[in-house]
């Protein structure tokens, strides 16, 4: 165990290096960014020092940009891409100071110095990146060989479901005021921090589509609308975990958990609209995020959550081509010790625009249908 924490932790320190030594670089020459490799055939491009520090996240394991198997640049799209960081690593927006509703603006001070860039990020190549015998991705961040993820990932999960009986399913939402876009335009408004308490508005309104899905299928589902990052966003998955445990206590029928987000990708002046077309309409893509121990998250079952990621990964992009972004499996936990079901979920990001990510809730829900059901 203390091999593996070291070895951990000196990988993190020299990629904390790497990137600051990139930004200081890049400073002296060009006071503005710093470059990356696309791949062997595409040309560098320029990465905004400012990416690494953004909205909700900060994700460690996309920060050595010098490394030329990483392609996270898609048409031009600026991206670091991300889930959240765990728990105690958590980057913190600016806290509110009272306790009113967070309304959803009405007016908008978009700026010409801001640009939204419309892309359809991946497939990747590179040794961090596998393919699933079907179809998607897994972004591979841990020091497990790529050959026990292919391996684990044709194994059946460690849980069962049942039909028009007790609630199988509980969806909720760690940062539940997290929002989007209103539509689709070229510039946004620098001003806004793309949190609200309006339901309408945020993940809460993604996490019902889904629910709407499960539901129809007959399948029982329970839909948190707990707030657990407003007004105070420190502390958001110690209060979520309190909810998740409270709900299971209630309901120990419960065998899936999912914590519904959005992305953040961008820099201060321009964010990624990460889009795929399916049946001629705009999805927003989705992100799976499933967490990996090294010996010291308390998470012993952390596999049986990752098959579940990657028959839910294949049905998602053989459904739909495109969807998806590769599963980030990497060492975080986002309570995911809680059941052998647990996964977090990154519907679009803060680019995307709302019907976008709602349309990618009713494609994500229709799929986890038939990975539920197929486990029946």
């Amino acid at each position: 165990m203390r091999k593996m924490r070291s070895r951990r932790e000196i990988k993190r320190s020299r990629a904390r290096r790497l990137a600051l030594c990139s930004v200081l670089a890049a400073a002296v020459l060009t006071g503005t960014a710093f470059s990356h490799f696309k791949s062997n055939t595409q040309q560098k491009q320029n990465l905004s020092a400012n990416a690494l520090s953004y909205g909700n996240v900060h994700n460690e394991a996309y920060v050595d940009l010098q490394e030329e198997a990483w392609n996270p640049l898609d048409n031009e799209a600026q991206e670091v891409q991300a889930g959240s960081v765990s728990e105690p690593e958590e980057s913190q927006p600016a806290e509110d100071t009272d306790t009113e509703e967070k309304p959803y603006p009405e007016e908008w001070n978009v700026s010409d110095q801001t640009e939204i860039i419309r892309t359809t990020l991946g497939p990747y190549n590179g040794t961090k990146f596998l393919s699933l015998p079907t179809a998607g991705q897994i972004a591979n961040y841990t020091e497990l060989e790529n050959r026990v993820l292919l391996d684990e990932c044709t194994l059946i999960p460690a849980f069962r479901i049942s039909v028009n009986e007790e609630p199988q399913v509980l969806i909720m939402h760690t940062h539940t005021t997290e929002s989007y876009e209103p539509y689709v335009r070229s510039t946004f408004d620098p001003t806004f921090n793309y949190r609200t308490t309006d339901n309408s508005k945020n993940v809460v309104a993604v996490g019902e589509v889904i629910a709407d899905k499960l539901r129809e299928a007959g399948i029982g589902v329970i839909h948190s609308e707990a707030v657990h990052d407003y007004p105070s966003y420190n502390g958001a998955y110690e209060r979520s975990a309190e909810t998740v445990k409270t709900i299971l206590e209630e309901y120990p029928s419960i065998k899936v958990v999912l914590d519904i987000h959005r992305d953040a990708i961008g820099t201060e002046t321009s964010i990624t609209q990460p889009i795929a077309e399916i049946n001629g309409k705009e999805a927003a893509q989705v992100m799976i995020i499933s967490g990996c121990d090294d010996g010291t998250l308390d998470m012993p079952n952390y596999m049986f959550n990752f098959r579940f990621a990657c028959r839910l990964q294949e049905q998602m992009e053989s459904m739909y081509p495109g969807l998806t972004r590769p599963i980030l499996f990497d060492y975080r936990r986002y309570n995911q010790n809680l059941t052998t079901g647990s996964l977090l979920i990154e519907v679009g990001s803060h680019g995307s625009t709302l019907d976008q990510a709602l349309y990618a809730g009713a494609l994500f829900g229709d799929a986890l249908v038939q990975v539920l059901l197929d486990l029946h």
